[in-house]
Parts: C-alpha cells; sequence; structure tokens
C-alpha cells in the first residue's frame, strides 16, 4: 500500500517513516510538514493512506482530510494527541477513516493503518467514550448520533423507516458489503449494540 506521513514535527515524521517503511507491505510515497503539501502529495500520487497529524501550518491535518475525501484522493487517518479534543468531533463528522493517538504502541499503529487500508475504521475507545459522554451531558441522549457524517445518518433514517441492507443498498447504489460497513462504523461511533437501537434510538431522539 502507498502511504505518506504528515507532520510539522521533523522527529515524529522520520519516525514514523522508519518505522512504517519496515513493514513489506508499505510503501511511503513521501512525506509532508502541512497539510497542503499533504494534499499535492495524493493529487500527484496514486495514495491509499494519508496518517497525518492535526496541527500543522498553512493547512492543518483536519481541513486536509477533507479535501482528500471530498475529492476521493485517498483514506485518512488521523495521529493526535487526548489533549486535542475539541478536534474531535470535527474529525468525526468528516468522516475521517481513524483517529488514533500518538501514544499508541508501535504494533497498534501499524495494525491501524491495515485496518484502514482493508475498508475498516479506527478510533480509540476511550476518545468515542469521552465523546458520547460529552454530548449526551451537554446535548441529551439523542446527541451521539452528532458523530455521524451525512451519509451515515442517512443510513440511520432508512435503519429508523424499516429498511433491510439490501434495500438501503439499492436506494443508496451501494453494496450490501458496503451498506454493513456503514452500519458497523454507526454502532461503533454511537456504542449501540445493533440496528434495533440504531431505529429505536433516532426515533426517540
Amino acid at each position: 500500500m502507498n502511504i505518506i506521513i504528515a507532520d510539522d514535527d521533523a522527529l515524529i515524521r522520520e519516525g514514523l517513516k522508519i518505522i512504517l517503511g519496515s513493514q513489506p507491505d508499505f510503501n511511503i510515497a513521501g512525506t509532508a510538514d502541512n497539510g497542503n503539501e499533504a494534499v499535492c502529495l495524493c493529487e500527484k500520487h496514486k495514495i491509499d493512506i494519508a496518517l497525518m497529524d492535526i496541527r500543522m501550518p498553512k493547512c492543518d491535518g483536519l481541513t486536509a482530510a477533507e479535501k482528500m475525501i471530498q475529492k476521493g484522493l485517498c483514506r485518512p487517518l488521523m495521529l493526535s494527541t487526548f489533549d486535542e479534543k475539541e478536534f474531535i468531533i470535527r474529525a468525526l463528522k468528516i468522516g475521517v477513516c481513524g483517529y488514533i493517538l500518538k501514544s499508541t504502541p508501535t504494533e497498534g499503529i501499524l495494525s491501524a493503518v491495515r485496518t484502514v487500508y482493508n475498508g475498516g475504521t479506527v478510533f480509540e475507545e476511550d476518545i468515542l467514550s469521552y465523546i458520547r459522554e460529552k454530548l449526551v451531558r451537554e446535548q441529551g441522549g439523542g446527541a451521539v448520533f452528532d458523530l455521524l457524517t451525512d451519509r451515515e445518518l442517512e443510513i440511520v433514517k432508512l435503519i429508523a423507516e424499516g429498511m433491510s441492507n439490501q434495500q438501503i443498498a439499492e436506494k443508496l447504489y451501494l453494496s450490501n458489503g458496503t451498506v454493513r460497513n456503514y452500519i458497523s462504523v454507526i454502532l461503533e461511533k454511537t456504542g449501540l449494540g445493533h440496528r434495533t437501537q440504531i431505529a429505536v434510538k433516532y426515533l426517540k431522539g
């Protein structure tokens, strides 16, 4: 897989390059020290994963990630610190493929990159727990859906209307597998156990 690394800290950038570059299935296609450079790299090369810091000059990581998603350039994976809690909701709303901490062990970072490459999402449970509690505390029980992207919320509404995965797939011109992936992400973000709870929570909210 082709990966780019974006971080304004040269030591972190080079450290990640060594860690990821040591894997036979990883190819480091380039590095950047700001979001604009990261987007340009994705436009010039076929990039699978962009591993990006959030706080960067000229263009921050989340703004760059949003551009990458809108243009279909790659799958962004954010690497940040838990002190940057104010960015987490924005990251989830943008639809990034993962948000992991810089304190994550090496094996955890490698696993996260592979998971995102294979179509999954990675959000550390303490991050999601913090956001769920914050939203419920500040806005009420139905606020867990504030974590969802527009597409995910659209699927929630269709689930609440009683549609099956197949019906949702046909309506939105998606594959069954893609719909299942979306539902898995929705369950992960909301902390709900199954699709029936999604419908009930939405209708109550």
